[in-house]
């Protein structure tokens, strides 16, 4: 994620209208990428992944001869960059290959015993190896409503905004509904509430 310094940012940005709904991040991605494209102020859209939640998939058993595995090809890794920094800033002859080597060396036989030392500490308590991410069920996009018009434009949603506001029901419209519900209540067997 990236921030533009002088940027102002809203407390809640979770209040804007939502403009779009995806089932998959990428979709939103990809409106968001439309409007991008065709100069809309992108600051004013947020992107939300809704009801999310921890997916946690079991690839293996750990074992000793696991941990020390995966302790190796750390270790080498981080002794390989050592190695390469030392021989780019000590030496003058131009060995950074041999220095690079020893620190893949001394970093696996470290990265070892690591490994090994981590995996007695668990005490049996985690013995899998497993991957986490997290999964949303869906991603709205959500605008704020001064711009929403022209972001619904430019994704080719219409420029129906603000919707509808829903209008009450009539007096006629509750009185028939409350007299529906006591007829239902008499035909069940049921009694009707008493009036005062």
């Amino acid at each position: 994620m990236s921030s533009q310094r002088g940027a102002t940012v809203p407390q809640d940005l979770t209040r804007r209208p939502v403009l779009s709904s995806f089932d998959d991040y990428a979709g939103a991605q990809k409106a968001v990428d439309t409007l991008s494209d065709n100069g809309f102020p992108v600051q004013n859209v947020t992107i939300v992944g809704v009801d999310v939640r921890i997916v946690e998939a079991v690839l293996g058993r750990m074992s000793w001869g696991r941990a020390a595995w995966g302790g190796l090809l750390s270790g080498a890794w981080f002794g390989a960059l050592v190695g390469l920094f030392v021989g780019l800033f000590s030496t003058t002859d131009g060995s950074v290959v041999p220095l690079m080597l020893l620190g893949v060396l001394y970093g696996a036989a470290a990265g070892i015993v690591f490994g090994l030392v981590s995996y007695a500490f668990t005490g049996g308590r985690r013995d899998f190896v497993s991957r986490q991410q997290l999964v949303a069920n869906r991603y709205d996009v959500l605008c704020d409503a001064s711009v929403i018009a022209e972001a619904r434009r430019i994704l080719g949603l219409g420029v129906g905004w603000p919707p509808p506001e829903s209008t009450p029901p009539t007096a006629r419209a509750v009185i028939d509904e409350l007299a529906d519900r006591l007829d239902e209540k008499r035909d069940d067997g049921g009694v009707p509430p008493a009036t005062a």
